[in-house]
């Protein structure tokens, strides 16, 4: 299944952006796979003297943009995960701001949050082999909205590819 086979009924349009930033003939599995390599090289690229950057006052540091990322995934499995097992109780949404301070994403180390990204992404990619493409297609709620497994999936590939951009824009 790639990013084609994603219909915008499954999603809500504010997702639209992340949904976007995945390549057209890229299989999910791929995109899990290949994105984890990307993240971690990206990361692990990043000198120690701009983990902390922050380009304003009221904007995230390097690591706590990762923290949020490493956060996200998290959401979005669990997601995942209920909608493939048919659950129809609407999900709800998570204030993302509220996460970072008790994250304590700055007193971490690159090597330590690179470690937590691994763990997160391996169990998603776990998850995602034990799903078939009925469970994958199944519709939920969240945060509102009209939400399948599989947009959940793609959605936090799109969702740290963003990020990597605009770090890339506004960090470094």
């Amino acid at each position: 299944m790639t990013i084609e086979d994603l219909k915008p009924t499954e999603f809500a349009s504010f997702y639209s952006g992340y949904v976007s930033k995945i390549p057209k003939n890229t299989s999910l599995m791929d995109c899990f796979e290949e994105g984890s390599k990307t993240i971690i090289n990206f990361f692990k690229s990043i000198p120690s003297e701009k983990q902390h950057y922050k380009y304003a006052d009221d904007k995230w540091t390097i690591k706590e943009v990762f923290q949020h990322i490493i956060d996200t995934e998290r959401v979005f499995m669990y997601r995942c995960f209920r909608i493939a097992r048919h659950d129809q109780t609407a999900l709800a949404g998570f204030e993302q701001n509220g996460y970072i301070e008790p994250s304590k994403a700055n007193s971490k180390s690159m090597d330590i949050l690179i470690a937590e990204y691994q763990s997160v992404r391996k169990c998603f990619i776990v998850l995602l082999n034990s799903l078939d493409e009925e469970d994958l297609k199944f519709k939920g709620t969240a945060s509102g909205n009209t939400m399948t497994a599989r947009a959940a999936a793609f959605i936090a590939i799109g969702h740290e590819r963003c990020h990597m951009d605009i770090i890339k824009e506004r960090y470094l």
